[in-house]
């Protein structure tokens, strides 16, 4: 759409401007749709900040910027000030004649830009200035007449994208239709009387052209163009303004960032039928750059993702077509919605895939290749993880306390919601309920009789986190029954346990659990590395009756073979995982 927004305000542009316009410069730096707003925003940069001015944009809308400075001076301290933190990424250079009325300072005239052959503010002083007009509506480059005939001249496509310029300018709620009646002829009204014109109801070429140009104001310096990607067999607009081509790897082509705004857009080709747009719809949903906060919907014929974290809003869509799943992924910034919206609208609009061509299936960058990367991008990891185990048959998991503490959920073995049932603080330990029934293949049995000291333990954990597929096992020996400050609920142990084993089970040689690992650095000593510590087995049991569960007693059995013990430990582990 942009592409024919442009082509309009070049075809209503109103011809020449002003050349003293050309030797200043201004620092566009925050616009707001409210002037309490920008009152109370522009006073926030005064306090730190010097050449703050407010202005009237027109349409409603109102600017804060710094200057006005020569060109270079403005495009030098623009550099500077990013690059300290003190104004918005997105800020950029912006010409005079772009302001209106002033009103900050208090007191402030509109911007006149002096020309070369302006008298000095000393000649001023002593008179030789001529006396300033009051300010009138600008002057109409066309009688009624006039341009109710150049009007007539627009096509259907044109006549929409004036309304939709009337609705983003606040003047119009009607439908976008190309019928000018009643409320579209009200709506030009209002953008007249607020910009300053004489109110005809009918726009002329030259305020058709102001329209679209207050329109697009919010896209300049994105650079956006119509790409056509012979790579991906792809055509789409792409702001190239803020990003540009990276890489390829299947089944994705990246446009990356080239400045302050991070920004990024994946253009999607990858040969084959539905089963593979199923499985890509399924495979991105575990990316990081789709949080899984958004609405996701899936068609016959394509898919459409959306997510949004504090940090990004993502939107992706893709289609089956010709023997090709082809589409695109935007990624832009939180805070920035009016322009992340108006390039999406322009990406959706300009989307066509490029028959006969796509993405080569064996286009992999090798220096990207990674267990937790797809195709270059980061496959979304939880926050931490944690070893724990089976507590009952419907899935109940005991796990250590601080592995699940300030989640924004808690997933087993990475597929399963659960929630905290019941925690021991001062044990270390809580009890995780699945939100959907389990059926573990073995559950813990305790042992309660106290063991023999010295004798041989194993603790089960995914001592890497995630990233082997199934826990390990690590022996050392019990060294007491008590913690070090004779705590009865402690079990000291000689093992060199590693961090992701914390949560998991403590067992003796014939499969009795003697209790859960802690961490290593609770209570916050430095120890020697092979001593751990593991919350008793009674104790546990306690917390596990405190959330409504019952569990097994060990039988006081034979030793299990290792092959055996090393099955039962694996049956009863989970992974657990604590995501933002």
């Amino acid at each position: 759409m942009t592409g024919r927004l442009w082509t309009l305000a070049a075809a209503l542009v109103f011809a020449g401007s002003m050349a003293a316009a050309q030797q200043a410069a201004f620092i566009q730096i925050e616009a707001q749709r409210s002037l309490s707003r920008a009152e109370d925003r522009v006073r926030d940069y005064a306090s730190y900040l010097s050449d703050v001015n407010g202005f009237s944009l027109g349409g409603g809308w109102y600017g804060i910027a710094l200057g006005p400075f020569p060109p270079e001076e403005a495009a030098a301290r623009l550099r500077q000030l990013r690059a300290a933190g003190q104004i918005p990424g997105d800020s950029y250079v912006e010409e005079p004649n772009r302001y209106r009325q002033r009103f900050f300072p208090v007191g402030a005239g509109a911007v006149v830009p002096q020309s070369p052959d302006a008298p000095s503010e000393a000649q001023q002083g002593t008179g030789e200035s001529s006396e300033s007009a009051p300010e009138a509506p600008a002057p109409a480059d066309e009688t009624p007449r006039e341009a109710r005939a150049s009007e007539a001249q627009l096509n259907r496509a044109e006549r929409e994208e004036l309304q939709i310029a009337l609705e983003w300018a606040g003047h119009y709620q009607g439908p976008i239709d190309a019928a000018f009646g009643r409320g579209t002829r009200s709506a030009m009204s209002e953008w007249q009387s607020a910009n300053g014109e004489e109110v005809t109801g009918i726009l002329t070429t030259r305020q058709r052209a102001a329209l679209i140009g207050q329109y697009n104001a919010v896209l300049e310096g994105l650079d956006l163009q119509v790409v056509e990607d012979r790579e991906a067999g792809v055509r789409v607009a792409i702001p190239l303004g803020v990003v540009e081509k990276d890489a390829a790897s299947s089944p994705f082509v990246r446009y990356e960032p080239t400045g302050d705004l991070p920004a990024r857009v994946l253009l999607i080709s990858q040969p084959g039928d539905r089963d593979t747009m199923n499985g890509l719809y399924e495979i991105m949903q575990t990316l990081e750059i789709v949080p899984e906060g958004g609405e996701r919907s899936r068609r016959a014929d394509g898919f459409t993702l959306t997510g949004q974290s504090g940090r990004i809003v993502s939107h992706t869509e893709a289609r089956l077509t010709d023997g090709a799943v082809k589409g695109f992924t935007l990624i832009w910034p939180v805070g920035d919605e009016e322009r992340r919206a108006r390039v999406l609208d322009e990406m959706q609009q300009s989307f066509a895939p490029v028959p006969g061509r796509v993405l080569d299936p064996a286009t992999v960058a090798e220096e990207e290749q990674a267990i937790d990367l797809v195709a270059g991008l980061r496959v979304r990891q939880p926050r931490a993880t944690a070893s724990g185990f089976y507590v009952d048959r419907s899935g109940a998991v005991v796990t250590a306390l601080g592995a699940v503490e300030g989640c924004g959920r808690v997933t087993l073995d990475d597929s399963h919601e659960a929630r905290v049932a019941a925690q021991d603080a001062d044990l270390g330990a809580a009890v995780l309920v699945p939100v959907a029934r389990l059926a573990p293949r073995q559950v813990a049995a305790f042992r309660m009789d106290p063991p023999r000291l010295k004798s041989e333990v194993a603790v089960s954990g995914y001592s890497f986190g995630g990233v082997l597929p199934a826990p390990t096992l690590t022996f050392g020996s019990l060294e007491d029954v008590r913690g070090l400050s004779g705590e009865e609920n402690l079990k000291r142990l000689a093992l060199a346990a590693e961090p992701g084993d914390a949560g998991g089970p403590v067992l003796d040689t014939g499969g009795g659990v003697l209790g859960m690992l802690l961490p290593r650095d609770a209570g916050g000593r430095q120890l020697p590395e092979q001593v751990s510590f593991a919350a008793d087995a009674e104790a546990l049991q306690s917390l596990v009756s405190e959330a409504g569960l019952s569990v097994g007693r060990a039988d006081l059995g034979g030793e299990l073979t290792p092959e055996d013990l090393t099955r039962r430990a694996s049956d009863m582990t989970v992974l657990v995982s604590c995501w933002e």
